[in-house]
């Protein structure tokens, strides 16, 4: 297991800055710190992200003796991903499951899931473990805020619907959510789709009362969601391979001692293998059981997707951010 630069950045000693996040700390019996730190994310309390945070934080109470908790928040009830990361800003929240959100303070967090720019999961893997991963990592860490400490590979995401939709024709007046992603946004309105942004929590309602008519995401989320009650098909675009990274606020924690970020990131490299390990278990599972809730997998025209949105993607990148896009292309 590579252990991540990043989460080393800002482990140099820092002065104790009051309240850590939201929660008040406490001198332990040795001197010793005591933080809790709330972390948010989107899936429900079935999903792997979940479970691994379940296993990261056992992790990190005991191989730190106690002197940091984390409480984990699912399905969104700290507030939505954006809510969240601004929560940490403000030190409300400490910690959140994020991806390509985070373009909006880290523009070359975009990359993290750009439409048709990763092959597979491997190759997601060889960005993210290599230099342009760093590269993304440390813009995070400094525009955002935030220090990765793992991530998570994703399954493809895919577009669901309640008719089948094969090629980009058949997105003529179909209405659809996306993340707070300017370039998803940029990307399906090019495909001849009319994207709007909504926060997932809010999906199922919208479909459920015809705002919106689908929305893409993988199969585990689609699942979580149990978007299988409200829609028909999930139709295998596969336009965006990424990855997701669990973050913790730069301030929480530069205001935790050496021996605690030690311990933090040993949990961290743990439960990133216990996150791959269920991954492989899991996503094939997942598939089988929308089957099973009824959902019908389409073969769709990848390759009318993949002409119809790099265009607009490659027009709506900047300078610097084209040139990442294009040596991740380049990535073996």
């Amino acid at each position: 297991m590579k252990k991540f630069r990043w989460v080393s950045v800002l482990a140099a000693s820092a002065l104790f800055l009051g309240a850590c996040g939201s929660d008040s700390s406490s001198q332990g019996e040795e001197g010793v710190e005591s933080v809790t730190w709330k972390l948010g994310h989107l899936a429900d309390e079935n999903h792997i992200w979940h479970k691994t945070a379940e296993e990261f934080a056992s992790l990190v109470e005991e191989k730190t003796d106690g002197s940091i908790t984390i409480n984990i928040y699912p399905s969104n009830s700290l507030g939505g991903e954006t809510d969240t990361i601004n929560a940490i800003s403000s030190g409300t929240a400490d910690m959140v499951i994020s991806g390509e959100t985070l373009q909006n303070w880290a523009p070359k967090a975009a990359l993290m899931a750009t439409p048709y720019a990763f092959r597979d999961l491997e190759h997601v893997q060889a960005v993210v473990d290599g230099e342009i991963g760093q590269e993304i990592a440390d813009e995070i860490n400094e525009k955002a805020g935030l220090t990765p400490l793992y991530y998570h590979t994703r399954a493809p995401r895919n577009l669901t619907s309640t008719e089948k939709i094969e090629t980009p024709a058949d997105l003529a007046g179909f209405s659809m959510r996306v993340p707070n992603v300017p370039l998803f946004l940029n990307a399906w309105e090019a495909a001849g789709a009319k994207p709007q942004v909504m926060d997932f929590n809010e999906v199922f309602t919208g479909i459920q009362q015809g705002v919106i008519n689908g929305q893409e995401n993988p199969v585990d989320l689609i699942q979580s969601g149990a978007l299988y009650e409200v829609q028909n098909y999930v139709n295998r675009t596969e336009h965006v391979y990424s990855w997701i990274y669990v973050l913790v606020g730069n301030k929480q924690w530069e205001a935790i001692s050496d021996e605690q970020r030690a311990a933090v990131e040993e949990a961290a490299a743990e439960a990133q293998a216990f996150g791959e390990k269920l991954y492989e278990e899991e996503i094939s599972k997942i598939e089988a059981a929308l089957e099973e809730e009824g959902m019908e997998f389409v073969d769709v025209d990848q390759d009318a997707f993949r002409e119809a949105m790099v265009p607009a993607v490659e027009s709506f990148l900047s300078e610097e951010q084209l040139d990442l896009y294009n040596r991740i292309l380049e990535t073996e």
